[in-house]
Order: C-alpha cells, then structure tokens, then sequence
C-alpha cells in the first residue's frame, strides 16, 4: 500500500469512532468533526488539507510517527520551515473532568503545604492542565517559588496517580525546569524541587545519579497523611539493586532445547531467531514476533496472550503459520496495515540490528550482542535492548524505538547506571559475558536508536541535563528500515 492510501486509511478508521480534537505542536486548533478533510497526491510526500468555514490547513506529511487508540501523529512539512511540525488526532476523554477536579483539589492541598514547609518562599503559581506546546501533561501540578530574585521550579504528583506516572516524573521535571530556563523571568533559576509519594521515591532517585552535577534537583516525599514533605537523601536513596543473567545458563538453555527447535528453525533460517528467557523458556520469534515457546521440552504455540501445546509433529504444526508470517510480515509485504506487519515493531527493528550491529556503527563488534541480561529491574517495566561492544572493548547500550518516546534519554540513562555499576564491579566477565575480549573501565556508550522522524522533539532537551559521562550518540534509520537499515543521521 502506498503512503498516500496508508494515510488515507488510518485517517478514516481513527476518526471513524469518537469524537477527535485536531493539535498542531501541541496547540488546539479544532474538533475534527466540524472540519473536512482530503488527501492530494500519491508520491512519498503528499498533501493533507483540512479546512471549515473558519479554518484552512494545508500541510505536506512526511511520516505517520503514532498510531495508538488514543492518538494519530504525523510529521508534516509547512512551507518556509526547514523543521518538520506535528499535527495530531487525538481522542477526546470524557473522564477528564472528574480527574481534573481531583488534581486541582491536590494542587490547592499542596500550596498549603508548601506555604507551610518553606515559610520564606512566595509560590508564584501552581497549577495544573496541559501544556502540549513543551510537552507537559497534567498529571502533575507544576509551579515556581522565589525568595528575592531567586526562583525554584516546582513539579509534584499525587498518590492518586498510577505508579508509572509517579515513576516518570524526573522526565517532565526536567522539561519544566527547561522552560522556565527558556522564559522571560527575572532573577536567576536556583534548581528544581520533585514532590512525590514516598513509595516512588527510589526509582526516581536513582535516575537522578545520571543528571549533570549542579543542576540542583532536590527530591521530597510527600506524606498525605500529616500533609508534611520529608527531603530525601538522592545519594543514599538511589541505590538499586539489579542482577545479570550468568550467560552460561542461557547457553545451556538453548542446548537442552536445540533438539526439539532445529527443525522449527530450519523452515526458516532466515527469519527465525531463538531468544532465551530467565524464566527458563525460549521464545521463537519470526522477524521480532514471537510465535511460539519452548518450555521443559514442550512446546507451545502463542495467539496473543494465549498459548497452545503442540502435540505430535510441531514443524508440520507451525508450517501454515509460518507461511502467513511470512506473507504478512515481510519487507516487501502489500498490505503494511495488516495487524502482523505492524505488531511489536521494535523487536522487528531489534532482529535486524542484532543481525548486522554494525550497521549502527561500523566499530561495533559484531560477535558480542546480548538482548536480555538483567535477571530483576527492581520493578522497572522495560528491559535493556541491546547490549554489546566495540572492538577495542568499550561496552555500548543499544536504545531501539520505533516511534517516538519521551522517555527515552531518561530510560537509557537508568540502563547506563546499572550497566556501568556491573562493569565496575566485574560482573560481565564473572558471569560469561563477552569470553576473550578485555573490557575497557570507560563508561558505557550509549546508541538511540529510531527513525530519524520518530525522535521526539524533547530528546536533545532532556539530554542537555544528563551527567557529560554519558556519552550519546543519535542514530537516525530510513523511514523504510524493514527493508534493510540505513543510517540516514548519525550526531
């Protein structure tokens, strides 16, 4: 399908149920419903007008960046621009009143405490509601303080919001303090105070070990009982334990199952890739997508959530699946809307990464490339994509996104804390890691890794405000990396 139609499609099936507000970078500009709209063209770049009795845009897109049940994003070119700008589709949420009043009785709840706490400061405002033009969300009531012509940022999160809200509240803590670096205000910017629940408390202070020194970010936990903040000790508080994987155990894993998976692969050598797990099962997965698991000489073919034992023959069994995984998931595949194309992109990205390292740079070493080697996250919810290292034997993380994602500096960053803790502490070698090869003590590399289009416009922002040690380098693929990767900006 060419673009033109891609677009087309996903246009009419996101505004086909519920009621859709049109943004452009961040700001409203109306609700889709009172609007018409139609696709010009059919090259890589056309043209999407929209247009009322009040209103007319017209913008050339250049990639679909999101495509989720609440948001449709794209990247469109305005002429006289040389930076693309972001148009979005987004869903209306007819919960939102409710969850607004409860975050504006937290914020008046919270003036009181923070008049109390810091009787010398004057709060200059606090508020909540979004603000998508700096990409901050209303989850958290953000605000400044001065005390003569020195201000504080201010950013907190109640207990009623979800736990990863809580957990990612360093992310939009550091926007805040960036736009008010970037604002007009007199007097000098001292740092930036995080409020949150106690039960958050560790995580966050562990990501803050990756800041640059001096940025001033100072940490309270929030007691909602007696309204009282406490300071946390950020150095004391951030120590998180992770645990490797001994890579021996793998290897054995897949020993013991290779009798009963080397004829699965041989249906498609190509395709199919073997990925050991620490719960003890290997996955199969076919261009990134799991099929099925191995497991204590079972196997189990996946539909989803659910999964089926295999009896007698598997590789008749998976035959017909195989074949349809290979008619929809294939580079070359007609139908790039059909649900097994675009499954799980980022494992699809991930095979063929793992295939060819060096294609991210030429200075990796391409026979050390492990995807799984933490045991325990300390409750972390994703895990290190790729870990490998150069020839000469720096470690290097390999961050892999496949559309954009705001957390990614902060989430690379707390992989490079934990990576670079093992190392000082000679773990890879203990447990089997990169065998013959003498790793350097430098700190960790660090590749982002996504379509150049698909960065999101806060990543350079947040990056600023990351510890000189880390050391990033931004790799920008070809909007078409299923059909082989090619690095279209390396910086």
């Amino acid at each position: 399908m060419e673009f033109a139609a891609e677009l087309e499609a996903s246009l009419k099936e996101f505004s086909a149920f519920g009621l859709v507000e049109v943004r452009e970078n961040g700001g409203r500009v109306a609700p889709l419903e009172g609007l018409s709209w139609e696709i010009r063209g059919s090259g890589e770049k056309p043209l999407l007008h929209i247009w009322s009795e009040y209103y007319n845009l017209t913008r050339r897109v250049l990639a679909i960046t999101d495509h989720s049940e609440q948001r449709l994003a794209l990247a469109v070119e305005r002429f006289g621009r040389l930076k693309p700008d972001r148009l979005e589709f987004v869903r209306k949420d007819f919960q939102r009143q409710a969850r607004e009043l409860s975050r504006q009785e937290f914020c008046e709840r919270l003036k009181g405490i923070l008049a109390q706490q810091f009787p010398d400061d004057v709060l200059d405002s606090l508020v909540t509601g979004e603000d998508l033009e700096h990409s901050l969300p209303g989850n958290y009531a953000r605000g400044v303080s001065h005390r003569g012509s020195t201000h504080t940022a201010v950013l907190a999160v109640s207990e009623n919001e979800s736990p990863e809200t809580i957990a990612k509240i360093l992310t939009f803590g550091l926007l805040w303090l960036d736009r008010l670096r970037s604002s007009s205000m007199r007097g000098s910017l001292s740092g930036l105070r995080l409020i949150l629940p106690a039960g958050g408390v560790r995580s966050v202070a562990h990501g803050c070990a990756a800041l640059a020194p001096n940025l001033g970010v100072r940490l309270f936990a929030l007691d909602s009982r007696l309204d009282v903040l406490e300071e946390v000790n950020i150095s004391q508080a951030g120590n998180i334990d992770s645990w490797l994987v001994p890579h021996r155990e793998f290897q054995d894993l897949l020993n013991r199952a290779h009798p009963d998976l080397a004829p699965i692969v041989t249906l498609a050598p190509r395709s199919i890739t073997l990925h050991p797990a620490p719960s003890r099962t290997v996955v199969l997965r076919f261009r990134g997508l799991p099929f099925a698991v191995w497991e204590s000489g079972e196997l189990f073919v996946l539909h989803g959530e659910s999964r089926k034992l295999i009896r007698g023959d598997a590789s008749a069994f998976l035959t017909p699946r195989l074949h349809e995984l290979e008619l929809h998931r294939h580079p070359l595949a007609g139908d790039t809307r059909h649900a097994l194309y675009r499954a799980q992109p980022e494992r699809w990205l991930e095979a063929l990464v793992r295939e060819d390292v060096a294609r991210v740079d030429a200075c990796l070493d391409a026979k050390f490339v492990y995807a799984q080697v933490f045991a325990n996250a300390a409750g972390g919810h994703g895990i290190l994509d790729l870990l490998c290292a150069t020839r000469s034997g720096r470690l290097a993380i390999i961050e892999l996104k496949a559309s954009e994602h705001i957390h990614l500096p902060l989430q690379a960053s707390d992989y490079w804390l934990r990576i670079r803790r093992h190392l000082q502490q000679g773990d890879f070698q203990r447990h089997g890691y990169f065998p013959g090869m003498a790793l350097q003590d430098a700190a960790p590399l660090v590749y982002l890794v996504a379509p150049a289009l698909r960065f999101h416009p806060t990543t350079d922002v947040l990056l600023r405000y990351l510890t000189r040690d880390l050391e990033v380098v931004r790799v920008g693929l070809a909007e078409s990396w299923r059909r082989g990767l090619r690095v279209v900006q390396r910086h």
